[in-house]
């Protein structure tokens, strides 16, 4: 093999020397004695087998010549131009050889390796039938030159031609190169919309993401029997690249992307999109951890439909990540790890998809390990003017609220919580509430009274919320408030005003409010410490609350009045009649110039066209406080 290769060095010195224009004439002669057959002697005569030896020997140096030639000196410009004038080259035999020697024996320099992709492509264009001839110089060649290797294949062959597809498979195959080789294609693909890289011949030309996720396609079409483990490791990150990338080219196509795909598409059929041809990367690279019946599901979904809009991409995101959830915790897992640094570093095109996948798998967190990570991403989305992003944060907050060890973490948060529970979002101020109380619930964090203060402030026009979840979980919040709050003076007033609400919820037709309410009603009663109110709610004597109350505090009639008033007015019949002997049994307490008894006389007279039922009971009620009204003993009545 040696003499070989000194052989080689030889001829390429001569035609050096042949071709250089300071070379001596002297040394030409010698250099023809190589490449032509020698002069016929004149005393003897040649045989025709002869004759064709030497002819076969000419060609086979000048084909030396022209190989050496175009390796040495770049002279290979025919590769991207199209030029057939070297075909000949690429189909003989012996250059396969000379490739070989090449590389075996190392007779090349580092700026020459793009060189020798370049042919090594365009011989296995050229030889259909051989091609795993060049696999183990191909092998060799990367096993010391990875980054030029797979750079120049992506640069040459960005649309993945059949002479492409042969050398990443084989690339792919060995145990040497394949880890080097997806590691270069997994950065190429992470640079959007290109990579520079310069490889050893100086070139400096950008590498497109999309020649690498068109190189990726084929890898996976290629392994439909079994995965590169270089695949299965880096499946987070590719997953999530593919999505980023799904979602990049339908928001943006740059002028020099929609060049280049074209291109692409006039070597090979491609579909019209890159985001298209991107989902059907990420369906080809999900088909090796999850089953077909689950692509399908996603697709009645319209998930793969939904990916390809814009205004729709983070609500497919959050499909998949949910169906993922239900193949692989562990899975889904990885897949949040490696989504924290993105959201932390604050990256605003992908950030709403990225926080809709972690959020859907956010109970796949150890919460102890990776909460304060989360919870500093949830706080800074919770400040956020995008609605939807607020939503989700919100959701994330829930899911860690459930866990003891992350209470005292969300409290610092309870500044941003108070100013949510007046969003106009209904979801968010829900939200908000059930991460209020779980937290409470484990009733490891005191609540400061200025803290309470804002909070029932907060909760009282709640209460009477049109929706019914939201009455019952501010009715749940405010019964886990009175044990996780100090008790102080400032706060009773307020508490005072909640026990009207709860009053009439308390008799309201749907069962889960009214019993939120009754919980509501019994701590308020302990927090007093009101032992007739405590035992008429446990004893469930609902009837005895009015008498109870404005006896108890004559001073607030007035106001108690004016949040009774409301319910004259409920599409609910029994808290229609329920305000009216309400506001009957205050009128007995309220002196004749206080507003608010004009205000009962009033609303009992513009009763008349309710049901009779309610009509006739405003009327007795109303007749009866006139009647009492025109005596001096009113207040016996």
């Amino acid at each position: 093999m040696a003499g070989r290769r000194f052989s080689l060095l030889r001829l390429f010195r001569r035609k050096k020397e042949e071709e250089s224009p300071g070379a001596a004439p002297a040394q030409q002669p010698e250099e023809v004695q190589q490449v032509q057959p020698p002069q016929e002697d004149a005393g003897q005569e040649q045989t025709e087998e002869q004759l064709r030896a030497r002819g076969r020997f000419r060609r086979a140096a000048q084909l030396v010549c022209r190989f050496i030639r175009c390796i040495w000196h770049e002279e290979a410009t025919f590769m991207a131009t199209g030029d057939t004038a070297n075909s000949d080259l690429f189909s003989a035999q012996t250059s396969a050889a000379l490739l070989d020697m090449l590389v075996e024996n190392g007779v090349y320099k580092a700026k020459q390796v793009p060189a020798i992709v370049r042919c090594i492509h365009q011989w296995l264009m050229s030889n259909v039938s051989a091609e795993h001839r060049l696999d183990k110089t191909l092998v060799l060649l990367t096993e010391e030159h990875p980054m030029d290797v797979a750079v120049t294949l992506l640069r040459s062959a960005p649309a993945c031609d059949r002479a492409a597809r042969t050398m990443w498979k084989t690339l792919i195959s060995s145990r040497w190169t394949k880890e080097p080789v997806l590691q270069i294609l997994f950065r190429v693909l992470e640079y959007w919309p290109a990579h520079r890289r310069r490889t050893s011949d100086g070139d400096e030309r950008d590498v497109f993401a999309l020649a690498a996720t068109v190189a990726l396609w084929e890898i996976l079409q290629l392994s439909h029997s079994w995965c590169p483990g270089g695949v299965k490791d880096n499946f987070p990150r590719l997953l999530l690249t593919l999505l980023f990338q799904v979602f990049i080219s339908t928001e943006e196509m740059s002028e020099e992307v929609e060049t280049f795909w074209r291109r692409c598409r006039e070597q090979r059929s491609l579909p019209p999109n890159p985001n298209r041809f991107a989902v059907q990367t990420v369906k080809a690279l999900l088909r090796q951890l999850l089953d077909e019946d689950v692509l399908m599901v996603i697709g009645r979904k319209c998930g793969w439909d939904m990916l390809l809009k814009a205004d729709s991409h983070h609500y497919a995101v959050g499909l998949l990540a949910r169906e993922l959830c239900r193949v692989s915790h562990s899975f889904c897992c990885s897949i949040a790890v490696s989504l924290l640094p993105r959201l932390s570093r604050g990256e605003p095109l992908w950030e709403l998809p990225a926080l809709a996948f972690l959020v859907e798998v956010l109970h796949c967190l150890n919460p102890r390990q990776y909460g304060p990570s989360v919870l500093q991403i949830i706080s800074r989305h919770l400040r956020s003017q995008c609605p939807e992003r607020r939503r989700l944060a919100l959701r994330g907050l829930v899911v860690l609220s459930r866990d003891p060890a992350m209470a005292k973490s969300i409290r610092s948060l309870s500044e941003s919580l108070l100013e949510l529970l007046q969003d106009a979002d209904t979801d968010a101020v829900q939200m908000t509430l059930s991460a209020f109380i779980n937290v409470l619930h484990f009733q490891i964090v005191i609540i400061s009274t200025p803290t309470a203060l804002k909070l029932l402030e907060a909760l009282r026009p709640l209460f009477d919320n049109e929706h019914s979840q939201l009455q019952q979980l501010s009715m749940l919040l405010f019964q886990e408030l009175m044990e996780a709050t100090e008790r102080s003076k400032s706060l009773k007033p307020h508490v005072y005003l909640s026990l009207v609400p709860f009053y009439f919820n308390w008799h309201n037709e749907n069962q889960r409010v009214a019993e939120a309410s009754w919980r509501a009603l019994f701590g308020a009663a302990r927090f007093l410490k009101w032992r007739d109110l405590e035992d008429l709610v446990t004893m469930e004597q609902p009837w005895r609350f009015p008498e109870c109350l404005l006896e108890k505090d004559r001073s607030r009639v007035g106001q108690y009045v004016r949040q009774a008033l409301p319910f004259l007015e409920s599409p609910e019949k029994p808290l229609r009649k329920l305000a009216i002997k309400f506001l009957g049994i205050a009128a007995r307490s309220m002196k004749q110039e206080q507003p608010e008894l004009q205000l009962i006389c009033q609303a009992l007279q513009d009763m008349t066209d309710d049901s009779p039922a309610v009509s006739n009971l405003a009327q007795e009620t109303l007749h009866i406080i006139r009647a009492v009204r025109r005596t001096s003993f009113f207040h016996f009545w």
